[in-house]
């Protein structure tokens, strides 16, 4: 993959190599995201961050990612506040925008409409989330996530096993993910959910072409036995028609302290995307798991910050020249990471 102005929309443009370059890139980043020490290698660089869907981490992390690199922010946070609300095309609001920003991170509820306005910006698009379809940054994140996870207790991503739990038919984040780590050899994917939410099974039948074994259950507590990591998901209530559709399936995979306990490896890790739904009705991931020391979720969260700084540093071709840039911050810096 050739990075410097490529439109980042799906995990599909990644190979193998293409991953690890960007991982050691993110590697780079921890002192700068640590605020151990700074640098203004973007600096008048301005990103658009156009978001059309609620966010937290991602649109928050992406716009952290590019001031830790010396860029300015600009946001979008609600098609409301937009001309697409009058009737403005996305070919039309692409080619104005992208005249605005230097790149531009883009969420949208359709499905294909990142990579329909990346036809027609001007600059550098990442796809943020297209719907239920992909969100490569998350995946990437994650993926990264588990390298690391898995490293400190002596394993590595090829040949792990992984247990996908919840709304396998909607979240975006898992499917990025199995087509993602499908470019290691040999991994097994449990995929828990109800029939009814089950991964699509296009992605499902590419992964058993590709040599991988796909187990899939409804049975939780024995899909959970064996794996490296556990890798939850919501119940995606804003993908159904109603919230009373939603309700069927909230809460019906759980997991807390006893349950992992019983059914987990002393070792396995745990991550979920965020947001969890801690309502009583749902709550798939237990408060009582909260200073577990395998609870990576907060960890995943952090590196998003390395990983979306290291697409930035990437994608604007700048990632030789940030250390040459840096120096140390002049405030208090201590973080309890």
């Amino acid at each position: 993959m050739h990075f410097p102005g490529a439109h980042i929309l799906s995990v599909n443009q990644f190979e193998r190599a293409d991953v690890e370059h960007l991982f050691d890139v993110a590697d780079s980043m921890v002192p700068y995201a640590h605020r151990e020490r700074m640098t203004k290698v973007l600096d008048g660089a301005i990103l658009g961050n156009m978001f059309f869907e609620p966010s937290t981490r991602t649109r928050l992390s992406f716009g952290c990612a590019f001031n830790l690199l010396g860029g300015e922010v600009r946001e979008t946070t609600d098609i409301k506040t937009s001309s697409i609300s009058k009737g403005e095309s996305l070919y039309d609001t692409a080619r104005v925008i992208s005249g605005y920003n230097d790149i531009i991170v883009m969420r949208h509820p359709q499905a294909g409409s990142v990579a329909e306005f990346a036809r027609a910006s001007r600059v550098p698009v990442i796809n943020a989330g297209d719907g239920p379809n992909e969100h490569p940054s998350q995946a990437l994140l994650d993926l990264y996530t588990i390298r690391k996870e898995l490293s400190s207790h002596g394993q590595g991503i090829e040949g792990m096993h992984i247990a996908m739990v919840g709304d396998l038919k909607h979240g975006r984040t898992v499917h990025s993910l199995s087509q993602l780590i499908q470019l290691y050899p040999n991994i097994t994917f449990t995929l828990i959910s109800p029939t009814e939410l089950r991964m699509p099974g296009e992605i499902v039948e590419e992964l058993r072409n590709n040599g991988h074994t796909v187990i899939e259950t409804e049975d939780m507590e024995q899909g959970l036995v064996g794996n490296d990591t556990v890798y939850l998901t919501r119940i995606q209530e804003e993908r159904f028609s109603t919230k009373m559709e939603a309700d069927v399936y909230r809460g019906r995979f759980r997991l807390n302290e006893a349950i992992y306990t019983r059914y987990c490896q002393p070792s396995t890790v745990i991550m979920h995307p965020l947001p969890r739904d801690s309502r009583e009705d749902a709550n798939e991931l237990d408060n009582d798991l909260n200073q577990h020391p395998n609870l990576a979720i907060f960890r995943q969260t952090d590196n998003g910050v390395l990983v979306r700084m290291a697409l930035f540093a990437l994608t604007l071709d700048v990632w030789q020249q940030i250390e040459r840039t840096s120096r140390e911050v002049n405030w208090y810096t201590e973080r309890r990471f």
